[in-house]
């Protein structure tokens, strides 16, 4: 693994002395925004983590190894990549065997992360069943690796395109915890409440870190899914949202648009639809995940102590 896995010298040397990491993905640096935007936020992330008294572990795919915290160039490199792959589970051994890049998903960055035994990543909103998934089989690997990897995420609940009840459901025949913080309510990434209900309810870091740490200790496999509202400032009005979601999932039904295609083309679309409005709002809802992803990597830095 040593050849495959290279971790940054910050990255390195603050896991050897059990300082608080956060990983973070490269996908939506890569297909999440516009270049130079996309650039200028992968350093802000970084910075705000940073100021919140944690290392940042943006992760990537560059030729063909598992990079764990990214220099400047190379989240450059990443936010200027037109045609950079979109890397899930199953694209990590092609693109490593064939020496190429890839922006990691949410589902590979758990894995990436796992193997560097970071156990918080933050991202904005976790993949899941898509609508009619029961006729296509639609559902994302995201799922599946919350179910196998040890690694607590924190986002702002599944994207809303996603069948939200099938996705609450197959989390839970997969044995993977949904803790709201501070929240009953499963957020839907631009709204703070999808109508769904949470697992459990937590009211600070440290209930996160017991409960990821117990979780470990009793072998289970698989990690812990934090879901954490957008701020009440930042929530897209709820029956404008829904009108353009149902014209733009129209329009991706007649384009025949699916699969790994279905996302970046409905951020596009949305942006474009709103006004921008939709961005600001992504930026917003990451920025708050750093803040509580933060706080739990420091209440297990301090646990493993």
């Amino acid at each position: 693994m040593k050849d495959w896995l290279q971790l940054s010298d910050e990255v390195q040397e603050a896991l050897a002395k059990g300082q608080p990491v956060v990983a973070l993905e490269s996908t939506i640096i890569a297909h999440g925004f516009p270049y130079p935007e996309n650039y200028q936020l992968a350093l802000d992330l970084e910075a705000e983590l940073r100021d919140l008294g944690t290392v940042p572990a943006t992760i990537a795919i560059l030729g063909g190894k598992a990079k764990v915290g990214l220099n400047p160039d190379e989240l450059c490199r990443l936010a200027q990549g037109q045609d950079m792959p979109k890397a899930s589970l199953r694209d990590i051994p092609v693109l490593m065997a064939q020496h190429m890049d890839g922006a990691t998903t949410v589902a590979s960055t758990m894995q990436i992360a796992h193997w560097a035994e970071i156990p918080v990543f933050v991202t904005g909103g976790i993949g899941g069943v898509h609508r009619h998934g029961e006729e296509t089989m639609d559902i994302s690997a995201d799922l599946q690796a919350l179910s196998r990897f040890a690694v607590t995420v924190i986002c702002a609940g599944a994207k809303s395109v996603l069948d939200l009840p099938k996705t609450l459901e197959v989390l839970e025949t997969l044995g993977v915890p949904i803790l709201g913080y501070k929240s009953s309510q499963f957020p839907a990434f631009y709204l703070r409440d999808s109508g769904l209900a949470v697992d459990y309810v937590v009211e600070h870091g440290r209930e996160v870190a017991h409960i990821f740490r117990t979780k470990q200790m009793l072998g289970q496999a698989g990690g812990l899914l934090v879901t954490v509202p957008i701020p009440e400032d930042a929530e897209l009005e709820e029956q404008r949202f829904n009108d353009l979601l149902q014209a733009i999932m129209q329009e991706m039904e007649e384009k025949k648009i699916s699969g790994k295609r279905v996302t970046p083309y409905l951020l596009k679309r949305l942006h474009e639809e709103s006004g921008g409005d939709t961005v600001q709002a992504n930026i917003a809802l990451v920025k708050n995940n750093l803040r509580v992803g933060a706080e739990i990597a420091k209440a297990l830095s301090v646990e493993s102590q």
